[in-house]
């Protein structure tokens, strides 16, 4: 055979050329979220002369250099109930020279509030025995509170649904063990609640489950539970 006829080895075929990476496919895929914006400060003492890293700007509302760092500004953008207490704080890290961490709210330049947790600690400055050096970092954890707090008011919502619930299934056997209208089953409720110092929603509980393992027949069970609220409604607990 003619080598010059030869088949030819098929084209292979080639891979598509790998996507850009911007830093943030992986991040995306195992859905973590970003790092917490986080900046540094050094200020010399007792001068006060201040420097301030690219993210403290930032965390601030500040595009970086907007501003020159000082005590006052750093101060004022402190939230007016958080001033005294950062004030009082870094005056005691200057008298000690001990390491100091605190929470607090601060108002950026945009007039946002954030959350921030300030760390440092004051240290005599290598190149000069006869000044003083406060360094340290400020983190904003804005979105990590918010989120906390979200999460928190959700749980206090749905355990008082279910609070809600269990109290109205409990006046519902009430009015039907007893013949009480809705508003003086609350009543005999609450009353209890009062009388043995328990929760009006632990007791609904302890009435519904008396309800649930003994159907129609858990009215003696009930009676000791509320013997004296229902004694105040003016009805007999022996009434059938």
């Amino acid at each position: 055979m003619d080598p010059r006829r030869m088949p030819t080895d098929p084209p292979q075929p080639t891979s598509p050329p790998a996507p850009a990476d911007d830093g943030s496919t992986l991040e995306h895929a195992l859905d973590i979220p970003p790092a917490p914006l986080t900046g540094s400060y050094r200020c010399l003492l007792p001068a006060e002369t201040w420097w301030w890293s690219e993210g403290m700007y930032l965390v601030h509302g500040f595009e970086p250099g907007e501003v020159v760092p000082s005590t006052a500004l750093v101060l004022a953008h402190k939230h007016p109930d958080d001033r005294e207490r950062v004030r009082r704080l870094l005056a005691a890290a200057q008298r000690t020279g001990t390491p100091f961490a605190s929470v607090h709210r601060i108002m950026d330049a945009r007039g946002r509030e954030r959350t921030v947790v300030l760390s440092g600690q004051v240290r005599p400055a290598a190149e000069d025995p006869a000044t003083a050096v406060l360094q340290g970092f400020v983190t904003d954890v804005t979105a990590e509170v918010s989120e906390d707090a979200a999460r928190m008011a959700s749980r206090q919502v749905a355990a008082s649904a279910q609070s809600r619930s269990a109290i109205d299934q409990a006046k519902g056997v009430l009015m039907l063990l007893y013949g009480l209208a809705a508003e003086d089953a609350f009543t005999v409720l609450r009353s209890a609640s009062n009388t043995h110092n328990v929760k009006v929603r632990d007791l609904a509980a302890a009435v519904l489950a008396a309800a649930r393992t003994h159907g129609t027949a858990a009215r003696p069970v009930v009676e000791d539970l509320l013997r004296q609220a229902l004694l105040a409604t003016g009805r007999s607990v022996t009434t059938p």
